[in-house]
């Protein structure tokens, strides 16, 4: 779970992606201050989320390989954000993948596939492109304001994870699952 300074939307992507940013910095997860710290710098717009061209040049750091697996054969393009769920066809929205991992993901979501329990395993590159994804999305909304109260009465209901939430135990908190759920 999040700490209690993420009460938004917006706050949960700049946590997550504080997050990235003490991975990328050698920190990993654990680093409870640093990622504190990007966070406030984040909200406070000190820092921003990086080009997607880091992204760009991470994924050709290992060029046919799947992000995911890292298997170097069958590869094929997978919409980290499904266009089924209305993600873009855009570079953007892209990464290689094996055809096994397509056929695993689905029409998932990044967060749904990997789960609450494996939210940090997930590719630096992936998730960087899929957070800058969702905020843009969720600005076009008018959602990133959105505190907990909000998200349950303009969300929840909706929600395609709404049972794998109550599954889970996490109905009503402020999750991951709370940025894609309301998603198509």
């Amino acid at each position: 779970m999040p700490p209690n300074a993420v009460k938004t939307i917006k706050d949960l992507i700049f946590w997550q992606y504080a997050k990235l940013i003490s991975k990328s910095a050698g920190f990993g997860i654990n680093e409870r201050a640093f990622q504190m710290s990007k966070f406030k710098e984040l909200q406070e717009g000190k820092i921003i989320l990086s080009t997607n061209i880091r992204e760009w040049i991470k994924e050709h750091e290992n060029p046919n390989e799947c992000i995911y697996c890292g298997i170097k054969q069958n590869l094929t393009i997978e919409h980290i954000l499904p266009t089924s769920r209305g993600g873009p066809n855009t570079s953007d929205n892209t990464v290689w993948i094996c055809k096994s991992c397509n056929s695993k993901k689905g029409d998932k979501g990044l967060y749904e596939y990997f789960g609450l329990e494996n939210k940090d395993k997930i590719p630096r590159i992936a998730e960087g492109k899929y957070l800058k994804l969702l905020y843009k999305i969720h600005e076009e909304k008018g959602s990133l304001d959105y505190n907990l109260e909000d998200i349950k009465q303009n969300f929840c209901a909706g929600c395609i994870l709404k049972e794998r939430c109550k599954k889970e135990g996490t109905e009503g908190k402020l999750t991951v699952w709370c940025l894609e759920g309301c998603l198509k």
